[in-house]
């Protein structure tokens, strides 16, 4: 058996969805499409983007001694409807990703093994380097090229076996790989994505706006939401999951084999009220170990307030009054645009 398919076998046994291998110069055009995305000042508040596009825009040049790129991909694919919370205006909406355990973690430790295993096979001179979206690496444009699918119009990457609930994890590697094929688009005619959008944050198929993406707008944005587009997040608190949930691909979507990754009954369409009542030590204690986390309690808040707001329900008057004077100003802001709203 060759290392590929030792390794291929290996990263199945560990728990990973797919795989496939690719070299870092594999995706020619990724610089200028980075470039196009940033000038037209698409990437909005993410000045990460632009701080280090030599290396997200030529993975080569990321570690240039890497000869192959090991793609993986991890299902998370809930067990219940995620569309379902968007009709309970005393509910949040929280991304199907972030109701249980942070997946940097889980996918990071996982990746390390097999990184590991590799070494013990290959040689010790074998050199690595895994990489779990919190490094200037474009992983869709690498996942692409490996095979493990397209990105599809909404931009996220589109499996036909595996739908589009699963994350990406990179192994970058010294070692000699066969690469596989690159993925093939299989969107066709479809515009499902693009249709239910309720900001309309792509411009055209398989281009996006992230400054009117709720998903940034909830999680990256650390400032008050543009008023018009307040009342478009609707219930959404964190995250947003409309263009991946109705994906005429995920009636193959594939199970998820971690547990870790199932929704928290807590997590999964929280009471607003409650929510709204978290100090910070409180909001701390309740998301330790989900990406809920890194935004913090005033960002949280702020979008718990919007969605109190649109909710229009004077039984969160009371809720919003000690917001109005919380020492964090956008917070503040969003209270004050919340009771207006409701008191129209």
């Amino acid at each position: 058996m060759s290392l590929y398919d030792k390794m291929k076998q290996r990263a199945l046994d560990e728990g990973f969805s797919a795989f496939g291998v690719t070299r870092p110069d594999a995706v020619p055009d990724l610089a200028a499409r980075l470039a196009a995305f940033v000038d037209d000042g698409r990437h909005g508040d993410m000045g990460w983007m632009a701080d280090r596009m030599q290396w997200r825009g030529d993975p080569a040049a990321l570690w240039p001694e890497a000869r192959s790129v090991v793609m993986l991909a991890e299902t998370y694919t809930p067990e219940h409807d995620p569309m379902a919370v968007i009709d309970q205006p005393d509910r949040g909406a929280i991304s199907v990703y972030a109701q249980n355990r942070d997946y940097h973690d889980i996918v990071k430790k996982r990746l390390k093994r097999l990184g590991r295993w590799l070494i013990d096979t290959a040689g010790p001179d074998t050199g690595i380097k895994v990489f779990v979206d919190t490094a200037p690496v474009m992983e869709k444009p690498l996942a692409e090229a490996a095979g493990l699918g397209w990105q599809g119009k909404h931009t996220n990457l589109l499996s036909r076996s595996l739908g589009n609930w699963f994350f990406l994890g990179a192994i970058f590697t010294t070692a000699e790989l066969p690469v596989d094929a690159p993925g093939r688009e299989n969107c066709g005619s479809c515009t499902a994505c693009l249709d239910i959008c309720p900001t309309d944050a792509f411009p055209a198929p398989f281009q996006l706006d992230a400054r009117r993406c709720i998903s940034y707008l909830t999680i990256e944005h650390k400032g008050p939401v543009d008023e018009a587009l307040r009342p478009l997040l609707g219930n959404r608190i964190y995250g947003c999951d409309d263009c991946l949930a109705v994906c005429p691909w995920n009636k193959y979507a594939a199970e998820a084999r971690e547990v870790r990754y199932l929704a928290r009954d807590d997590f999964a369409a929280p009471k607003l009220a409650d929510l709204a009542q978290l100090d910070d030590t409180a909001f701390r204690a309740k998301f330790s170990g989900s990406p809920v986390k890194r935004i913090g309690r005033g960002r949280f808040l702020r979008n718990v307030a919007y969605a109190m707001g649109n909710s229009g329900d004077p039984a969160f008057l009371p809720h919003l009054d000690p917001l109005m004077r919380d020492e964090d100003p956008v917070l503040a802001d969003a209270a004050i645009w919340a009771k207006s709203l409701i008191l129209k």
